[in-house]
Parts: structure tokens; sequence; C-alpha cells
């Protein structure tokens, strides 16, 4: 069984896995801090100093020890903007290597 497991790891397949769950979780980092560290502050200061993290409705004010209840739509912000540079970056990717392929597959053969 542990024979049989080495050469499942050993396949091009999970190590290409891995390295792409590796740079995924790199790149997310990266999104994160430029939507939050870059793209937030811009778009608070062009609407009028708002920070979108602590953009919310409160249901609830808080009472006593009792915390508030409040709709955070502000962090939600910030993770849709997330998701949408990381998709327009995948779509990037894809696109170019369409092309890549297309291109390749157009090249005459030798």
């Amino acid at each position: 069984m542990l024979s049989e497991f080495r050469a499942f790891i050993a396949q091009g397949n999970v190590l290409d896995l891995a390295v792409g769950i590796i740079i995924g979780a790199a790149f997310g980092k990266i999104t994160t801090s430029l939507v939050e560290d870059i793209i937030n502050p811009i778009l608070g200061l062009v609407i009028g100093g708002i920070d979108f993290s602590q953009l919310k409705i409160v249901l609830k004010e808080a009472v006593g020890t009792s915390p508030e209840v409040a709709i955070r739509y502000g962090n939600f912000l910030n993770v849709l903007i997330q998701f949408l540079v990381i998709a327009w970056v995948v779509f990037l990717i894809v696109k170019a290597a369409n092309r890549a392929r297309f291109s390749n597959s157009m090249a005459p053969k030798e």
C-alpha cells in the first residue's frame, strides 16, 4: 500500500495540483492585500473617506454585555472585489493559454 501511495504522489497531476494550491494560496494573500491596502483606500477617498470594512447596517445596538447585531456589508464588498480581481486574472490566464495553444496548433509541422 505504501508503494502504491508513493506512485500516486509521484504522478505529475498530483504534483501540479499541489503546486497550484500553494501558488493559489499565495495569490489569495496578494489579492487580499491589493484590495484592502490599495483599492479600498482609493475608492474610500473617491467616495468621501469611507472605510469599506466599517460599512454596516446596525439592526440592534449593543446593550450592556450584549453585542450589537449588524449586517457588515463592507466586509462583503471587500470579498466581492477580491473575487472580481481573482476572476479577472484567471480569465486573462485562460485566455493567454488558449491563445498559446491555438498558435502552437497552427504552427507548421517539421
